[in-house]
């Protein structure tokens, strides 16, 4: 009996202890599953938030997103009017500029050619200090005789060569006026080297730099305008092509120089126009 008691004891002692790691391991699959459990409770509740931010986002602040957006785009628009607007008022504000400076232009033209050119076939007054008798009328017939037509004619050549500066000016200056710059630059060099000392060669030199300016040519610009300084100083163009120095400036970013330049208009020449409208240019 002793032994078979002892047999049943060592049978429950090996079955209890080949049941023990299987108990260990029913625990650890307990303590798995209670942390699979617990991680799925802060999934659900992480959703839980997410879905109400998403429902408040939705019902409150995309709408709001989308009202500011749609302002913010009424305002652009609104704003690209009134740029549209502005636009057209300087474009017109220029245009009438360049309208009364071409108006101006040629009434100096007519000007300087009449100071310059004097009145051609003028006698001189009667009893004038130094005034030569003029010669007794030619005899009918007597062409090419001093007094007739045709030696007044070969006497005063530069009536034909005023004519022809006139026409060739005003051809170059045509092409000004209908924007054609390239060709009124061309034609306006080719006007000064043909008549340098003419009236009218300080005046075909500045619109060369205004046809310059209008290609976007500024330091061409400069160095023509420049040129007429040194060549024709006491032309009544050189105020003019002055300002348009100082316009160059600014396009190049010169601000300092182009200051300067207006303001040595205002000294030089403060009754101008060009004075008036440096004024302007510098805020006084």
């Amino acid at each position: 009996m002793s032994a078979q008691r002892g047999a049943v004891a060592a049978l429950l002692l090996a079955a209890a202890l080949a049941a023990f790691p299987a108990r260990a391991a029913l625990f650890d699959d307990d303590e798995a599953r209670k942390r699979i459990d617990a991680l799925r409770g802060r999934v659900d509740q992480l959703e839980t938030r997410l879905n109400a931010l998403e429902g408040t986002v939705k019902s409150q602040g995309l709408v709001d997103l989308l009202r500011d957006i749609e302002q913010i785009k009424a305002d652009v628009a609104n704003l690209r009017g009134q740029q549209e607007v502005i636009v057209h008022d300087l474009e017109e504000a220029q245009k009438r500029q360049r309208d009364l400076y071409l108006d101006l232009d040629g009434r100096l033209r007519k000007l300087e050619t009449a100071t310059g050119a004097g009145v051609p076939g003028a006698a001189p007054a009667a009893g004038s200090a130094g005034a030569e008798a003029a010669p007794p009328p030619a005899a009918p017939g007597s062409a090419g005789l001093p007094g007739t037509p045709a030696a007044a004619a070969r006497a005063a050549p530069g009536a034909t060569d005023l004519a022809g500066e006139q026409r060739a000016y005003d051809a170059a200056f045509d092409q000004f006026k209908s924007a054609n710059y390239p060709a009124a630059i061309a034609s306006f060099q080719a006007f000064v080297r043909a008549y340098p000392r003419s009236a009218l060669a300080p005046s075909a030199m500045y619109w060369q730099g205004n046809a310059q300016f209008a290609q976007r040519d500024y330091r061409g610009a400069m160095a023509t305008q420049r040129q007429l300084l040194s060549t024709y100083p006491d032309s009544q163009k050189v105020p003019d092509a002055l300002l348009n120095i100082a316009s160059c400036q600014v396009e190049l970013g010169d601000n300092a120089s182009s200051r300067r330049t207006l303001q040595d208009i205002v000294a030089r020449f403060p009754t101008s126009e060009a004075a008036g409208k440096a004024r302007q240019r510098l805020g006084r």
